[in-house]
């Protein structure tokens, strides 16, 4: 059983998106976990073979407890039933708590059909008599990545996870996909600038969201339902 689970489009997605959180959680003594949907064997740099070692080593940096691949075809994924019973009888088998799937406004599009093959797959795991292996199992909450999207109606963060004391150890696992980063200034949907390296793109971005909660770094996440608060008095962040 695991408690958090990142159900995305490619490896170094997850990465790049909630990394810091996946670190964050490991280090609270939760089972983490990445569920890849591709190898990204499409990808211009590299191959499945080498994304494939890539992504070992940053599970390692991440502290997941696993990382499984589903093996859909990369830069042809489809939110399609057996797409999903495919991802569907993973999450059966792995049963996290807490999915994060990616946000609105993806620029890729396996980032847009991953985002609703998920969600669909958690409903479909559920459904006792669905022809799928495993028990039945529907996840408690389903959290959306916000990091590197165009904004969108979604633009603005339900909330911000402080990954302050993950920063650098995101940064390393991200390191770990050297085809696809080494050297670089902008890669995906860090369209970053010529005069800063990668690495200080994405710190200047989880800046920016380490901000809205008065902290170093963090990175923002969304909820299609509205959260709960038990406490209005012990509510953190100054409002002036």
């Amino acid at each position: 059983m695991i408690d958090l689970l990142a159900i995305m489009a490619h490896p170094d997605d997850a990465e790049l998106l909630c990394g810091g959180t996946l670190i964050r959680a490991a280090d609270q003594g939760y089972r983490t976990g990445i569920l890849d949907l591709t190898v990204g064997e499409a990808g211009t740099l590299g191959s499945a073979d080498i994304r494939t070692l890539e992504a070992q080593r940053s599970a390692e940096i991440l502290g997941l407890t696993v990382r499984r691949n589903a093996g859909l075809p990369d830069a042809a994924l489809e939110n399609t039933p057996a797409a999903r019973a495919t991802v569907a009888a993973i999450l059966r088998e792995l049963r996290p708590r807490v999915v994060i799937l990616h946000g609105d406004s993806a620029r890729h599009p396996d980032h847009r059909a991953a985002r609703e093959l998920g969600r669909d797959a958690c409903f479909v795991a559920g459904l006792s008599r669905a022809p799928i292996p495993g028990e039945a199992f529907r996840p408690h909450k389903i959290l959306y990545a916000l990091s590197f999207v165009e904004p969108s109606a979604h633009s603005k963060p339900t909330f911000v996870v402080d990954i302050t004391d993950q920063m650098d150890r995101k940064l390393q696992a991200i390191g770990a996909f050297e085809s696809q980063f080494s050297g670089k200034t902008w890669a995906g949907d860090v369209f970053g600038s010529e005069q800063r390296s990668l690495a200080d793109q994405i710190r200047v971005h989880c800046a920016h969201y380490g901000s809205l909660i008065r902290r170093p770094y963090g990175e923002p996440f969304y909820t299609r339902e509205t959260m709960a608060v038990e406490d209005v008095v012990a509510l953190d962040v100054r409002s002036m």
